[in-house]
């Protein structure tokens, strides 16, 4: 059994990922709302991820960092909190945990750090700029401290299109919507948090011991094909 920290568990992707994870490890959730599961193998911190201080959490194996967010305007309709915001809650919620929780990740079995970024920051996307330069913050992190910390604690980040949770709600909001957005991906469809949550198992397990410092696409070819 392993020890995994989860930032942001109780919606959407991190929701998927902590129920994936809770039958074979301690999966520690810190969220401000609690996930709607109670489980022997679950613990749960209710806090704010930028606002508080984080948990003491003795022998730490895995750090997912979550939490998100979409926030989609022109670049006149931005005003620098919007930035200000989508840097704190992608990149300095994460520096935070990742500070947090190293020293513990050091001396832990097969330990390995996930991020989230988004495919908006290697597609051009309208009305993405914000979001997208906080995202890209993330890639360069996982980059660098991969590099920093290749010999202990393996890094990685999965960067999905669109994924069918609260927080792309309106997005999503109906059929119509749906449709056209499964049209704009090549491969005719887009994510479920499941999905994400799978890649998310992989990155963390025995099977990826040789991977790190990578950013992996879940596009349903939005990025990768033009057709």
């Amino acid at each position: 059994m392993r020890n995994i920290v989860i930032i942001g568990g109780s919606k959407g992707i991190g929701s998927a990922i902590l129920l994936q994870q809770l039958e074979n490890n301690k999966v520690y959730n810190i969220s401000r709302t609690a996930p709607d599961i109670t489980h022997p193998n679950l613990i749960h911190y209710p806090l704010s991820i930028i606002e508080d201080d984080l948990p003491e959490i003795e022998a730490v194996d895995v750090l997912i960092y979550c939490p998100g967010s979409i926030t989609l305007k022109p670049i006149l309709s931005l005003n620098l909190d919007d930035f200000r915001n989508d840097f704190e809650i992608n990149v300095i919620g994460a520096v935070k945990a990742i500070q947090k929780y190293l020293p513990a990740l050091k001396k832990g079995n097969n330990p390995s750090i996930v991020l989230f970024s988004t495919v908006a920051a290697k597609l051009g996307m309208p009305f993405h700029a914000s979001i997208a330069t906080a995202k890209a913050g993330i890639e360069g992190l996982v980059k660098s401290l991969g590099a920093e910390l290749a010999s202990v604690v393996r890094v990685n980040a999965i960067a999905p299109t669109i994924t069918e949770t609260s927080l792309s709600a309106n997005i999503l909001r109906n059929d119509r919507m749906k449709e056209n957005m499964m049209e704009r991906h090549p491969m005719k469809s887009y994510l479920k948090p499941n999905e994400v949550a799978e890649m998310a198992n992989y990155l963390i397990s025995e099977n990826a011991k040789s991977i790190s410092g990578q950013v992996f696409e879940m596009d349903y070819g939005i990025v990768s094909f033009k057709i």
